[in-house]
């Protein structure tokens, strides 16, 4: 049991390391910057929506630099094909043959920068290299590297030559977070740091390190009972009336899917373990729900005549869905830790 949690505790350190280190070059964001470790240590995918200028690229770029990793951005424009994403075959007239060139998503981080500009068909050609974590090229099969998360960001204004993103691909993020314009204070640091000299990244972790806080995230202990509470909140999405919630039922078209409970059940890990934790909180699970749920929430026309949301949505469940009783187990892991 100790060994265990020296462990917890070396990766925790570990995982504070790399954010000091991305905040010497990052300002604010907190909330952005947690997420995207979260769905980096969940092998997860995260979906970003927020105006220009809020620091996305910069941070992911800086977290590549942190875990010695490579970094690769991809500007998505309706003349986009999808082999410019994974690759093709190139004729060579000298020799006869062909040759296989891949394409920017053979990385460990790739920024797809409004992803909503391009069309259906390049967008889709994401679904095989997102969920199977490989590319298809002329028969031949192709392993991305590992680590790999996709960091796609959409702009919420202008809007006009954009594309909705099916929602099998919505589906396939974990998160959806929505980043807001940075407090005065931390403006003013932003323009500080931008007339001083650049500040140097360290590599504080490996990519092999990453790998191993992967495999500890997924060791997280996670309670029956708070996994079935998130089953009941992603259930309540899909079926409001079952779950006491028949007010809400006429402003849900569609509900979560089952692949929302095991984003947040993971999710929930990565959290606890970058909290210095080896069990799963109720906390944790509440505090990921927005995050993991606002994007599989697709809105009635009455809703979106309200003025709804799906956060607001969101709320409701979460106060109205009875939260499991302190479990027994999590109780004396406290007890031990204390």
């Amino acid at each position: 049991m100790q060994s265990n949690e020296a462990e917890t505790h070396s990766a925790a350190t570990l995982m504070e390391q790399i954010l000091y280190e991305i905040k010497r070059v990052v300002v604010g964001q907190d909330h952005f910057l947690e997420r995207v470790m979260v769905a980096m240590l969940a092998e997860g995918h995260l979906l970003v929506e927020g105006v220009p200028g809020l620091a996305k690229t910069l941070t992911i770029k800086t977290l590549a630099q942190v875990i010695s990793g490579d970094f690769k951005r991809i500007q998505f424009t309706p003349d986009l094909v999808p082999a410019d994403l994974i690759g093709t075959r190139i004729y060579n007239q000298r020799t006869g043959e062909f040759s296989t060139t891949l394409g920017p998503v053979f990385t460990h981080l790739l920024l797809a920068d409004e992803i909503n500009r391009a069309p259906a068909k390049v967008q889709s050609a994401l679904l095989e290299v997102m969920q199977e974590r490989q590319v298809t090229i002329a028969g031949q099969t192709h392993v991305l590297a590992r680590p790999f998360l996709v960091l796609a960001t959409q702009n919420p204004i202008e809007t006009e030559g954009t594309y909705a993103l099916p929602e099998a691909q919505v589906d396939r993020f974990m998160m959806k977070v929505v980043i807001g314009y940075p407090t005065e204070e931390e403006e003013f640091v932003i323009a500080e740091r931008a007339l001083a000299p650049a500040v140097a990244v360290l590599p504080v972790a490996s990519t092999e390190q990453l790998a191993a806080l992967q495999k500890a995230a997924r060791e997280v202990y996670v309670d029956p009972s708070l996994l079935q509470y998130a089953v009941r909140v992603v259930a309540a999405t899909r079926n409001p009336g079952v779950y006491g919630l028949k007010d809400l039922a006429g402003a849900i078209a569609c509900g979560a899917s089952p692949r929302a409970t095991i984003a947040l059940a993971q999710g929930a890990q990565a959290l606890a373990l970058m909290r210095g934790r080896n069990y799963v909180l109720l906390d944790d699970v509440k505090e990921l729900a927005h995050d993991v749920l606002r994007h599989r929430i697709t809105l009635s026309y009455e809703a979106l005549a309200d003025a709804q949301t799906p956060d607001r949505l969101i709320d409701q469940i979460l106060v109205r869905i009875p939260a499991p009783a302190r479990a027994p187990d999590v109780a004396a892991r406290e007890e031990r830790r204390a």
